[in-house]
């Protein structure tokens, strides 16, 4: 699919230069904190440490010292409190934080991760059910909830409190909680609001740890679960999350805890040397930072971690993911570790199987691959893969796309979107015909009645056809500058390693090389890659590179015709030695 490439807006150049002489660094490397906001040495020195101490005060988010209150009379009257959340890798997280932070403090702690299949997302009745037979007087709700209204109701009837802990878009109601966490709340000043729900979580932890003078640093091992759902959750890496992001990383490439290791394992990701104490909350003492280079980092999550963590709940049981994280014996945790990963391969199947009925199902119907948006309905298709199934559609067809399944009587769909089009805006402009909905801009969840799927589809693809224009459809990618492969150095390399950790908001930075030359060969079990020895001339100095899907292009430049390249700039480790490398993202014949 032919793409374009748009550079994002530029710095002048005296701009450029006054940055690069003042902190002493390459004119692209300046060219790159500009475009990021960072215009002044003071700026740098923030931005490239990230410090604990500029973490918001917790007490700033709304309904914070309610929650703390509340929480403070559970554990001084011994009530017995559910931990509920979401099924998926920011909702575990989140539930085996908070289990392992009160589970020494409250006289019985419980949690409980509902069932995608016979429960559905947030909140369901069933887990307030559990929880009245478990006699809890509280539920502590987190990456979900925000919606959840009469489901609160109904648990105050049963003499059940709620504190929510959500970052979703709150509805036109707040639920009757005894207290609603949620920066994107409308009349919360809190100064931050893309916290992941695991990190609400982590600022509900922080304020009670101030609440009660215990040390930061016996909350502090909890950022590698924060670090994995910011990762997982794909929320910007900027601001405070950059913070918890930096210092996750940290926590994870030094001491992770037991569930994570095990699945680092199963990943084919080395961990770091095993210590030989287990940190657990409370413990007196602060464990040694490694400060050397940092091996795992964010796309090692998002790519091998958070995908089997997920995989638990979309093929099985999110439980099992919470069992997972929460467990201090390494031969324990490998049994569950290798029945996740089981998950995993069941899940990469149902995958293939289904993008390939899609597909199919698209490409026979000239007027499904006309339209503007793709919405197909199959009862037998998986509802844990329905969403990466989107996904994968739009790296096909290139537009907003729902996939859709049967699940408890109703019809269940995943959405995913392009830049640029306002999903949630537009299943919010179909509400009428739906039973109920949730997401934001890019990714959204919806059911709806089997009689309404038509009108639906037909409403849906109206509005996509009234908000679509043809520049929308084109992929494009944003490179951040030109550049030359003689500008490509070590200590280049060495910067951008500063920049990190990279995400929405901050990602990875992107070049663009014109008229330059390589000697290559097709890799791949069917020579679908290319492997290069790229260069700015003929016989130059030359990179390594990795273009992948890009074989087409072999004949063309092995015969020493010039190609522009847009590639980012990344470490390759191979048999424990690293290197730098370009990852070639699309190319280009030059006229």
């Amino acid at each position: 699919m032919q793409k374009k490439w748009i550079i994002k807006e530029q710095a002048d150049d005296s701009e450029i230069d006054q940055m690069a002489q003042s902190i002493n660094v390459s004119k692209p490397i300046a060219g790159l904190l500009l475009q990021r906001g960072i215009n002044s040495c003071d700026a740098a020195r923030v931005f490239f440490r990230p410090d604990l101490q500029k973490l918001y005060n917790p007490f700033l988010m709304k309904d914070m010292d309610k929650a703390v209150a509340r929480l403070e009379q559970a554990i001084v009257e011994r009530e017995n409190v559910l931990i509920y959340g979401d099924y998926d890798v920011d909702g575990t997280t989140s539930v085996a934080m908070m289990y392992v932070f009160l589970k020494s403090k409250c006289r019985n702690v419980f949690y409980y991760v509902p069932d995608r299949y016979t429960e559905g997302y947030g909140i369901s009745y069933q887990g307030i059910d559990y929880a009245a037979e478990k006699d809890c007087k509280l539920i502590i709700a987190l990456d979900c909830g925000i919606k959840a209204v009469p489901k609160v109701e109904y648990a105050t009837k049963h003499g059940i409190d709620f504190i929510i802990c959500d970052h979703h878009e709150p509805g036109e109601q707040l639920p009757q909680a005894i207290a609603v966490l949620d920066p994107k709340r409308a009349d919360c000043q809190y100064p931050f609001n893309e916290l992941s729900g695991c990190g609400v979580g982590f600022k509900l932890i922080q304020a009670y740890a101030i609440a009660k003078k215990i040390p930061f640093y016996q909350i502090k091992p909890f950022l590698d679960l924060v670090v994995v759902s910011i990762a997982s959750d794909i929320v910007p890496i900027v601001d405070e999350n950059r913070i918890l992001a930096h210092f996750g990383l940290r926590q994870i490439n030094n001491n992770p805890r037991v569930g994570l290791r095990a699945v680092m394992k199963k990943s084919g990701i080395t961990p770091p040397p095993e210590r030989s104490k287990i940190y657990n909350f409370g413990d007196e003492y602060e464990p040694t930072e490694v400060t050397d280079f940092v091996p795992i980092k964010i796309n090692d999550i998002v790519f091998k971690i958070g995908p089997r963590i997920n995989a638990a709940g979309r093929m099985d049981k999110g439980r099992a993911a919470v069992d997972l994280l929460v467990e201090r014996n390494m031969q324990n945790a490998e049994k569950l570790a290798d029945h996740i990963e089981k998950n995993n391969a069941d899940r990469k199947e149902q995958d293939k199987t289904i993008t390939e009925e899609a597909k199919e199902k698209i490409n026979s119907s000239q007027e499904l691959l006309n339209r503007k948006s793709t919405i197909l309905y199959n009862p037998e298709w998986h509802k844990g893969v329905i969403g990466i199934v989107a996904s994968r559609l739009i790296d096909y067809y290139y537009r907003p796309t729902i996939i859709c399944t049967k699940s408890n009587g109703l019809i269940t769909g995943s959405a995913r979107s392009i830049p640029d089009f306002n999903l949630y805006e537009a299943i919010d402009r179909c509400q009428d015909l739906l039973e109920s909905f949730g997401g934001h801009m890019y990714a959204a969840g919806l059911t709806l009645k089997e009689e309404n799927l038509q009108a639906f589809i037909d409403k849906f693809e109206r509005i996509a056809v009234e908000m679509i224009t043809d520049d929308m459809v084109v992929p494009h990618i944003d490179f951040d500058s030109e550049i030359r492969i003689a500008d490509i150095t070590p200590k280049f390399f060495k910067w951008l390693g500063q920049i990190e950790p990279f995400g929405p908001g901050n990602m990875s930075p992107m070049f663009v090389a014109r008229h330059i030359y390589a000697k290559a060969q097709c890799v791949g079990q069917n020579s679908e890659h290319l492997k290069l020895f790229i260069s700015d001339e003929p016989n130059g100095r030359q990179l390594p590179a990795i273009a992948f899907r890009q074989s087409e292009f072999f004949d063309y430049i092995q015969a020493g015709n010039p190609f522009d390249a847009c590639f980012s700039v990344e470490s390759n480790v191979f048999r424990g030695k690293e290197s730098l490398q370009m990852r070639v993202h699309d190319i280009k014949k030059c006229e």
